[in-house]
């Protein structure tokens, strides 16, 4: 068996939250210094920025800080802070609903990224989280799209995250979702959507084609007026922007969708209306102790109780304000 490479623990603290980048160098290669190597790998990085790293000592190898000069070593692990970008904050607090040594299980507002990637960053439930909490090893356990609202559970320890991720990788969770959206009196509910979804890289929308189902949700409706129904939808399968394809589909898409049935463009810091599509609750048997487990949001859909404030352009509806659980 191949033995695994130990990689050394980082010598740069977090930065708001946000780990240093880490990067080992090849093995081998026709570099003289690290500057060398470091141009020609990260050519979206200007030379003169790479530059001003090595003169300020904010490149650093396992045993200090890296000269303008250093002498390429094959094999050599690297750290360095890139620059975070200048983001619009989402004006919604995470509120924590559990927290123990292992889990910290939280309630997502819309529009918060769950982890660093494109422009979100720093504004993102980890990062903050992390901040908020003094949780620098704090890791998620699974992710929520940034325009899903609800519950979504981190890990407090590296040693554990594996034990948790791999509950939703074998689908040992049951997850129930709530959404509004138009109430169709010829839709015949409850039933199950199969069909097969195809997200490509790149492309912001998913869409469906013809072939083997590669995604299944059961839908229901809890309950209707005015229009609208409030329905529960559990996903049987964990296919990108699943549930909200398969409303659309069923010709009921979720209201505040800016992607299905239509692409719409919004303004970063548009935070009206938001998608009405909440991560109701997870179930699960702990795999550390065997117990059985269950975290439900404490937050509403605003267009369902407050449907004249949100059709106006309303922002999200907070949960109740109340203190994080913690192990009896």
């Amino acid at each position: 068996m191949r033995r695994r490479r130990t990689v050394p623990p980082s010598p740069l603290p977090q930065r708001r939250g946000i780990d240093p980048v880490r990067l080992r160098l090849p093995p081998g290669g026709p570099w003289a210094t690290v500057r060398d190597h470091l141009v020609e790998r990260l050519p979206a990085v200007a030379p003169e920025r790479i530059d001003a790293l090595l003169e300020a000592g904010e490149v650093w190898a396992a045993d200090g800080p890296l000269a303008p000069g250093a002498p390429y070593r094959p094999g050599a692990h690297l750290w360095f802070h890139r620059e975070l970008p200048e983001e619009v904050p989402v004006p919604y607090a995470v509120e924590v609903l559990y927290r123990d040594d292992v889990l910290v299980v939280a309630d997502k507002p819309h529009f918060l990224a769950t982890t660093p990637r494109g422009r979100h960053v720093t504004e993102t439930a980890l990062a903050r989280l992390r901040r908020d909490l003094d949780l620098p090893s704090l890791s998620p356990a699974h992710r929520l799209d940034r325009l899903t609202a609800g519950v979504v559970m981190f890990t407090v320890r590296p040693e554990h995250r594996a034990a948790y991720q791999n509950l939703f990788r074998d689908r040992r969770v049951h997850k129930e979702y709530e959404a509004v959206a138009p109430h169709d009196p010829g839709l015949e509910l409850p039933r199950t959507v199969r069909n097969r979804i195809v997200k490509e890289r790149g492309v912001i929308a998913a869409y469906e084609e013809p072939g083997e189902p590669n995604s299944a949700s059961r839908v229901e409706l809890l309950e209707h007026r005015g229009g609208l129904g409030r329905y529960r939808l559990v996903p049987l399968t964990g296919r990108t922007h699943q549930l909200r394809l398969h409303m659309s589909g069923l010709g009921v898409p979720i209201l505040g969708d800016p992607l299905y049935p239509e692409v719409v463009e919004r303004a970063p810091d548009d935070f009206g209306r938001p998608l009405q599509l909440l991560a109701a609750s997870l179930e699960f048997t702990d795999p550390l102790t065997g117990r059985p487990r269950r975290f439900a949001s404490r937050r509403t859909l605003a267009a369902w109780t407050s449907p004249r404030e949100w059709a106006a352009g309303g922002g999200p509806e907070r949960g109740r304000a109340a203190a994080p659980a913690r192990p009896s």
